[in-house]
C-alpha cells in the first residue's frame, strides 16, 4: 500500500523530533531518584546513558529510538550530565540489536509503556473515531493522537503508521457525518435537493448555483431576490434535527464546499456525501439569507431617515432668505416698539408708524409658518419612502418568522394586524390598531386629526421593527446572527469554569473592591489637583485641562533609522514570501478543503496570497508572473486559501516575529492598539458598501485592525465604514492566541464606550483609550459627595449599586459566553447600545462601566506615562497604514470585490502580507543590529525602541513578479 501523507515535512519533524529547546527539556526529560536508580544498573557507560536515552524518547516524543538515529547535541548534553556522561560516551551503543531490544522490554515492564499492537491497537481506533469527527485540521488530529498515545504509555508507532491511522479515521469520520446527515433525510427531501443541480435559473445556471448568489443589498428589488431564494429553500422542508451531533466546524466545512463546487463536481460526488452538502447548505443558506433580509431592510431604513435628514435641512436652506427677512422685520417693529416704550409712546401709533397692524399680522403668520419648517423633524418626510416599503414588505412579513419577548408585545401585535391588513383586498387600518409600540414622537404624528394614517402607522412599525432586532427585543428563530440572546449565552452554571473571568463571582466583593478602588483614586488625583500637581494637566475654573504630550523620540533615532535600512538588503517582495516560508512554513496551513492535506504548490500558492495582498486578480497575477495559468491559481484559491487558513498563518507569522530578538526591543507581545483604515470601494464593490462622510462621498469600507507593540498585526476584519469602532475591539482579542496575551489595549475616541469598558475588565484587559474630548467626560462615584471637592465639579452621578448588584450573574454570563465565543462580541455588544433604557442588562453593565471608566480616567490624569504608552501604541497602528496602502497599490487602492466574504478574504490577505514584510524587515534588522554589534559599533538599546519595521523602500512591490524555477 502506498504511503498515506497528511502532514508536511516541518509538521511531522515537528512532530516526531526529539527536542532541543530548555523548556521541553526540563518539562520531559529532568529524571527522578528512581529513574537513576534503574539507570545505574546498566554496567557500561554507554548502556547506562542509551538507557537513559531510551527512557526520555518513551516520554516525549512518545517513541522509540531508531538504530543509527543522530541524537541531538542539546538532548545528550542534558540528560548525559544527570548521570554523568558525554555524548562521547554514546559511541557503540546499540552495536548488538539485542541490546536495544532488551532496554526497550525493560523500559515497558519496569515503567508499564505497552507497544502498539493488539489491543493497544484496538483502543486507539475507537479513540480516534470520535477526535477525528472533532479536529478541525490534519495535524490537529495527528498531534491529538500521539498526545493521547503518551498519556496512556502507549509508545507511538512510526511517523507512516500515525499519518494511514489519522487518514483512515478522517475518511471514516466524514462519510459517517454524511451518512449521518442524509439518513435523516425523507425521500421528497432527498428528491428536492437532487433537483436543484437540474433545475436551471433562466436557463443560464443550475438553481443550486443561483441560490448561493446572495449578499445583503440596499433596496426593495434586492430583498425580493433575496426571499425569492429563501422561498426555494423553505419549499424544501428539511427538519430542524438534520445537523444535530453534528460539529460546527463539520457543518462550516460542508458549507464551504458547497459554495466552492459547481453542478457537476457535486454530481460527480457519491451520493450519500452529494445530499449531506446540498442538505447542509439549504439550512445554512436559509439563515444567512434571512440575516440578509434583515440587514437590508435595516440598510433601507436607515438610507430612508438620512434621506429625510437631507429634505429637511434642504428644506430649512430653501426658507433661510425669508428667515432672515422676517428675522429683519421683526427687527425694526420690535424696535419701534420698544422705543415707544421707553419714551412712554403709544405703542399703537409705532406699530402703524412700522408698516400698520395688517403688515405686522402678515409678518406674525410668516414667522409661525416658517418656525414649523424650523421645529421639522426628519419623521415628518418619512413616508417619502412608503411606495419602496410596499414592495416588499408584505412579502417579507410572510416569510420569515419573528419572535420577541415582553417588551416586543406590543410592537409583535402591530405586525400581526399589518399582516392581516396585506392580505385584504381593501387593506382599510381599523381605528382601534394598536400604536403602544410606538414611541412619543411618531404617536403624534399616526393620529394627527384623530384619524390614523396608515402610511405613518406603517412606516413606524418598519421603524421600530429594525431597531427591535437590532436590540434582541426581537429575534428570528432561523436566524445566526438575529437569534435569541438568551438562547446564545453560556448557563449560569458554565461560569465558574471560565478561566478568562478577571472578576469575583460575587458582586458584593466586587463592589467591595471597586469602591476602595476609586474612593482612593478620588482622593489622590483631588489632592494632587488642589495642589497643582497633575502631570499635564491641571482643574482650573472647575474644568478638566490636559496638556498634550511632548514629543520623546530622539533626533538621533531618525538617524540610526536611515543606517539601518540604508544597511538592509534589496529584494523583490517574491524573494521576501519564499524567504519567510523557508524559516517558518506558514504555507503548510494552506490545507485542502476536501481533503484536509496542505497545498503542494508552494509557489502557485505564493502567487494567489500576493494577488490577494497587492489587490491583483488572479487573472493579471498569472500575466504577472510566467509560472502558472489563470486556471491553476484560481483552483489553490478556491479550495485552498479561505479565512481559517489565512488566520492559521496569520498566526504563525506574528508569532515567530515576536520571538525574533529584534522584536524585544519593541516590547514583550502584551499591549497593543486598533484602528480602522478606510479603503474606497471601486467597480463592482461599490453596489454593497456605504458612504461615510468624513471620507467623502464615494462608498467604502473600513478594514479594523490589532497590531501588537511589536508591530505585529495579529487580527483584521472589515466592517461598514459607518459603523462605530467599540464593538469590534474584543473580537480581535479573544478570537486570536496573540490577542488573548494582551494585558493593555489602546483604542482612539471613536473605540470606546462604557459597555467596553465593562467587559474588558470583567475579562481581564486593561483599556486604555485616547480620548479626544477628555474635559467634557464626567466621572462616576458611589458616594458623590465624599469625593475630594476638588474633583466636584467633574462628578456626573452615582453608581447604581443595586442595579449592578441584581444583574451581576447575567453580566458574568454575558461575558463568559465572549470569552467561549458562544457569542461573537462585536454582535452582542451592538446590540447592548441599541437596548432600550429599561434593560436592566443594558444599564447594570453601563454601570459598571463608568465604574472602570472613571478609575481609568483617574489613572490617566495622574500617570503621563500611561498616556505616553497609549500615544506610542496608536502610533505604531497608524504607522501600519502607509505600509498598507503601499503594498495595495493596484486598482487604484479600491476594493471591488462584489461580496462581502470577498472583500473580507483581500483585506485578509493584505493583512498577511504586510505581517510578512514586518517579519522579514525584524529579521533582516536584528542582522544588521548584529553586525554591527561585532564591529563594534552596536546601537543603544533605547534608539533600536524607536525602529519600527514598516519600512518598504528596499523591498520591491512592483512589475512583473518572478519565482526561483525551484521556489
Amino acid at each position: 500500500m502506498p504511503r498515506r501523507t497528511i502532514l508536511t515535512d516541518r509538521q511531522r519533524d515537528a512532530l516526531f523530533a526529539l527536542p532541543v529547546d530548555e523548556p521541553t527539556l526540563l518539562n520531559h526529560y529532568v529524571l527522578s531518584d528512581a529513574d537513576l536508580d534503574h539507570i545505574r544498573l546498566r554496567r557500561r557507560p554507554q548502556n547506562r546513558l542509551g538507557f537513559a536515552l531510551q527512557l526520555c524518547a518513551f516520554r516525549y516524543p512518545g517513541r522509540l529510538l531508531q538504530p543509527h538515529e543522530l541524537i541531538p547535541d542539546a538532548m545528550l548534553a542534558f540528560v548525559g550530565a544527570q548521570i554523568g556522561l558525554t555524548g562521547d560516551d554514546l559511541l557503540g551503543y546499540g552495536a548488538r540489536e539485542a541490546t536495544r531490544y532488551q532496554h526497550s522490554t525493560a523500559l515497558q515492564r519496569i515503567y508499564g509503556y505497552r507497544p502498539f499492537e493488539g489491543r493497544s491497537r484496538r483502543e486507539m481506533t475507537a479513540w480516534l473515531e470520535t477526535a477525528a469527527e472533532q479536529a478541525r485540521t490534519n495535524d490537529q488530529l495527528a498531534v491529538a493522537l500521539v498526545s493521547e498515545l503518551r498519556s496512556r504509555k502507549i509508545i507511538v508507532p512510526g511517523s507512516s503508521t500515525v499519518e494511514r491511522l489519522c487518514a483512515d479515521a478522517l475518511v471514516a469520520a466524514e462519510r459517517r457525518i454524511a451518512a449521518r446527515i442524509a439518513g435523516r433525510l425523507d425521500i421528497g427531501g432527498r428528491t428536492r435537493l437532487l433537483n436543484l443541480l437540474d433545475d436551471t435559473v433562466d436557463q443560464r445556471v443550475t438553481r443550486f448555483v443561483w441560490l448561493r448568489q446572495f449578499e445583503p443589498g440596499a433596496n426593495s428589488a434586492d430583498i425580493n431576490r433575496l426571499l425569492d431564494r429563501h422561498d426555494i429553500l423553505r419549499e424544501i422542508d428539511l427538519g430542524s434535527d438534520i445537523l444535530d451531533g453534528v460539529p460546527p466546524h463539520r457543518v462550516a466545512r460542508l458549507r464551504r464546499q458547497g459554495e466552492r463546487y459547481y453542478a457537476d463536481g457535486l454530481r460527480d460526488l457519491p451520493e450519500v456525501r452529494r445530499l449531506a452538502i446540498l442538505a447542509v447548505c439549504a439550512i445554512e443558506w436559509r439563515a444567512m439569507i434571512a440575516d440578509a433580509v434583515i440587514e437590508t431592510h435595516d440598510r433601507i431604513v436607515g438610507k430612508l431617515y438620512r434621506a429625510a435628514e437631507r429634505r429637511r435641512d434642504e428644506l430649512l436652506h430653501e426658507r433661510r432668505g425669508a428667515i432672515g427677512e422676517v428675522l429683519k422685520s421683526f427687527a425694526e417693529v420690535g424696535t419701534a416698539i420698544v422705543a415707544a416704550r421707553e419714551d412712554d409712546a403709544d405703542l399703537v401709533a409705532a406699530v402703524e408708524a412700522s408698516g400698520g397692524w395688517g403688515i405686522f399680522e402678515n409678518l406674525v403668520s410668516r414667522a409661525v409658518d416658517l418656525t414649523r419648517h424650523v421645529e421639522a423633524d426628519p419623521l415628518d418626510f418619512v413616508t417619502d419612502g412608503y411606495a419602496r416599503f410596499r414592495r416588499y414588505v408584505p412579502r417579507m412579513l410572510d416569510t420569515l418568522s419573528f419572535r420577541g419577548g415582553r417588551a416586543a408585545a406590543p410592537l409583535m401585535e402591530a405586525i400581526e394586524v399589518l399582516r392581516g391588513l396585506n392580505r385584504k383586498a381593501d387593506g382599510r387600518v381599523p381605528p382601534d390598531a394598536p400604536v403602544a409600540f410606538a414611541r412619543p414622537k411618531w404617536r403624534k404624528r399616526i393620529s394627527p386629526g384623530g384619524s390614523l394614517d396608515r402610511q405613518v402607522w406603517e412606516t413606524a412599525i418598519l421603524f421600530e421593527l429594525r431597531n427591535a432586532l437590532r436590540s434582541g427585543d426581537l429575534w428570528l428563530a432561523e436566524s445566526r446572527r438575529y437569534r435569541e440572546v438568551e438562547a446564545a449565552l453560556v448557563p449560569a452554571a458554565a461560569v465558574p469554569t471560565v478561566a478568562r473571568l478577571a472578576v469575583p463571582l460575587d458582586a458584593d466583593t466586587w463592589l467591595r473592591e471597586r469602591k476602595t478602588a476609586l474612593a482612593r483614586r478620588l482622593e489622590s488625583v483631588g489632592r494632587a489637583a488642589q495642589q497643582g500637581l497633575l502631570p499635564g494637566g491641571a482643574i482650573e475654573n472647575g474644568r478638566l485641562r490636559v496638556d498634550r504630550l511632548e514629543k520623546s523620540v530622539p533626533d538621533s533615532a531618525e538617524e540610526l533609522v536611515l543606517r539601518l535600512y540604508g544597511a538592509m538588503p534589496l529584494a523583490r517582495i517574491t524573494d521576501v514570501l519564499l524567504e519567510v516560508d523557508d524559516n517558518i512554513g506558514f504555507t503548510s496551513v494552506f490545507s485542502d478543503l476536501r481533503t484536509g492535506i496542505p497545498c503542494r504548490d508552494r509557489i502557485g500558492l505564493l502567487s494567489v496570497l500576493l494577488a490577494d495582498g497587492v489587490n491583483l486578480s488572479l487573472k493579471k497575477m498569472a500575466d504577472a508572473c510566467d509560472t502558472h495559468t489563470f486556471w491553476e491559481l484560481l483552483r489553490i484559491a478556491r479550495w485552498q486559501v479561505r479565512e481559517e487558513t489565512t488566520a492559521q498563518a496569520l498566526a504563525m507569522i506574528v508569532e515567530a516575529q515576536g520571538a525574533l530578538p529584534m522584536a524585544r526591543f519593541w516590547g514583550a507581545g502584551d499591549t497593543a492598539s486598533s484602528d480602522g483604515q478606510h479603503f474606497p470601494a471601486g467597480g463592482m464593490g461599490e453596489a454593497m458598501n456605504v458612504v461615510n462622510a468624513r471620507y467623502g462621498h464615494e462608498p467604502g469600507l473600513t478594514a479594523y485592525s490589532h497590531v501588537s507593540d511589536q508591530y505585529a498585526p495579529f487580527a483584521t476584519q472589515v466592517i461598514p465604514a459607518t459603523a462605530h469602532e467599540a464593538p469590534y475591539i474584543l473580537d480581535g482579542l479573544l478570537h486570536t492566541d496573540a490577542g488573548q496575551k494582551i494585558k493593555e489595549q489602546y483604542a482612539d475616541t471613536g473605540g470606546f464606550t462604557d459597555h467596553l469598558f465593562a467587559v474588558c475588565s470583567i475579562l481581564g484587559f486593561r483599556f486604555a483609550p485616547r480620548i479626544r474630548d477628555l474635559p467634557d467626560k464626567r466621572l462616576y462615584a458611589f458616594d458623590p459627595r465624599a469625593a475630594h471637592p476638588a474633583l466636584q465639579p467633574l462628578i456626573g452621578g452615582r453608581i447604581n449599586v443595586r442595579l449592578i448588584h441584581d444583574n451581576w450573574p447575567d453580566i458574568l454570563r454575558l461575558a463568559a459566553s465572549m470569552a467561549t465565543g458562544a457569542v461573537i462580541p462585536s454582535h452582542i455588544l451592538r446590540r447592548l447600545a441599541t437596548y432600550p433604557r429599561q434593560n436592566s442588562l443594558a444599564v447594570a453593565l453601563r454601570e459598571v462601566g463608568r465604574v472602570e471608566r472613571s478609575v481609568f480616567m483617574l489613572d490617566w490624569l495622574s500617570d503621563r506615562d500611561l498616556q505616553r504608552r497609549a500615544q506610542m501604541g496608536l502610533n505604531k497602528g497608524e504607522a501600519h497604514h502607509a505600509l498598507k496602502r503601499a503594498i495595495n497599490f493596484n486598482r487604484r487602492g479600491e476594493i471591488r470585490d462584489r461580496t462581502s466574504e470577498g472583500q473580507q478574504h483581500r483585506i485578509a490577505a493584505l493583512n498577511l502580507l504586510a505581517a510578512i514584510v514586518i517579519y522579514w524587515n525584524t529579521w533582516r534588522l536584528g542582522e544588521v543590529v548584529d553586525r554591527m554589534a561585532t564591529a563594534g559599533q552596536a546601537p543603544p538599546p533605547d534608539l533600536l525602541t524607536h525602529v519600527s519595521p514598516l519600512g518598504w523602500e528596499h523591498i520591491t512591490l512592483t512589475g512583473e513578479y518572478r519565482w526561483p524555477a525551484l521556489g
